[in-house]
């Protein structure tokens, strides 16, 4: 069932598996080895006090952004265009906090430009800052690019924990059309919209989740076939299909079956990997999350979808406090995850007439002046 436990546990476990393999994200896993030791990076390092998170969970936070600005604005006014529109907004906000100097002169939508801290580049992605340094946008059904890159996916959580009570296929529909803002390729949309499926099922129910994987391969496979002139669709499935049976063969280790499934740097690896992971150390989140980042390739990515998953299926309660410390920006983490849980409401009557949430999703401005996280 539906908790702010679990809307907790999908942004913050996403957060920390970010931070824990940012700092590897480039790394060959020879390189790790040398760095860490032969278990690799188990922990998260430090920058003062804090660790780091990269663009994979700034997006986030502007996708979520996005879409509570979307719900409000159509509450308040009657009337609102497609939520993904909003994202673009909130998106176009976020390329600003990488290309301008804080604090932002002139009009924008998202109160997290009002964050010192989302102004540090966090090695951004080439493709959506280039899409994102002008207004055009993508969709499904006008692709701007032939990116498959996983810019689209690593931000997508926040759709699955917005629109999990709605028709699950009206979610899936709006994580790929999230994603399609700036990635055009369908295996940079689908699986977006499968991540979107997988968090809404496990954050809004009590299946398990091997079961939650296996229905969201199967509807997707439904529901994406008539986007798939490529036989993109039988690729996503192997791919699924092969983290799903790597996760039950315990004679692979962890290294090797990440390897088979590739390095992440593309949308269908990043959720691939991700799924094996939390499959494989479904009851272990620390597990999970050290062997989505010790490998190859982008550690941020698949470490932060990985968090995501298995936040979304056992809590922020079963997350170790050595994630939930020191992690850079963990209020405001928080307090978007409780504005997604209480924004998703059917009756939201209290809140939008609440001073701060009008301030922060209507009038686009934090109302409070906060000091670094800490």
């Amino acid at each position: 069932m539906k908790t702010i436990d679990k809307y907790r546990g999908c942004l913050i476990g996403g957060a920390a598996g970010d931070a824990l393999g940012y700092p590897v994200e480039f790394m060959d896993t020879a390189s790790i080895s040398r760095r860490y030791g032969t278990a690799g990076i188990t922990a998260y390092e430090l920058d003062g006090n804090n660790s780091k998170i990269s663009d994979d969970t700034q997006m986030t936070l502007f996708t979520a952004t996005g879409l509570l600005l979307w719900k409000t604005r159509g509450y308040i006014r009657g009337i609102a265009a497609a939520p993904w529109e909003y994202v673009h907004y909130s998106y176009r906000d976020w390329y600003r906090t990488q290309t301008e100097k804080y604090p932002l002169d002139g009009y924008h939508y998202s109160w997290l430009d009002d964050i010192p801290e989302l102004f540090f580049r966090r090695a951004p992605g080439n493709t959506c800052l280039s899409v994102l340094s002008s207004a055009e946008a993508g969709s499904v059904e006008n692709p701007i690019n032939d990116s498959k890159g996983c810019g689209g996916i690593m931000r997508a959580a926040p759709v699955g924990l917005y629109f999990g009570e709605l028709d699950i296929k009206k979610a899936d529909y709006i994580g790929a059309q999230t994603a399609a803002l700036t990635h055009g390729h369908p295996l940079g949309y689908i699986p977006a919209a499968a991540l979107v499926h997988l968090i809404a099922l496990i954050s809004h129910s009590d299946i398990p989740l091997p079961e939650a994987v296996l229905e969201m391969r199967n509807s997707i496979s439904e529901q994406f076939s008539s986007f798939d002139k490529g036989g993109y669709i039988k690729t996503f499935t192997q791919l699924i299909d092969s983290a799903c049976q790597l996760a039950e063969d315990r004679t692979v280790d962890d290294q090797t079956a990440i390897k088979e499934l590739g390095e992440g740097w593309v949308a269908e690896e990043t959720l691939a990997i991700g799924v094996y992971c939390a499959l494989r150390h479904k009851d272990n989140f620390d597990r999970a999350l050290i062997a989505a980042v010790n490998h190859d390739g982008d550690s941020d990515s698949t470490g932060s979808i990985t968090g995501n998953i298995l936040g979304a299926y056992l809590g922020f309660s079963a997350i170790p406090e050595k994630y939930t410390s020191n992690l850079e920006l963990r209020d405001i983490i928080l307090e978007i995850a409780d504005d997604l849980f209480c924004g998703s409401q059917t009756n939201i009557d209290n809140i939008m007439n609440n001073y701060e949430w009008k301030e922060k999703y209507f009038h686009n401005r934090y109302p409070r002046t906060r000091s670094k996280s800490h």
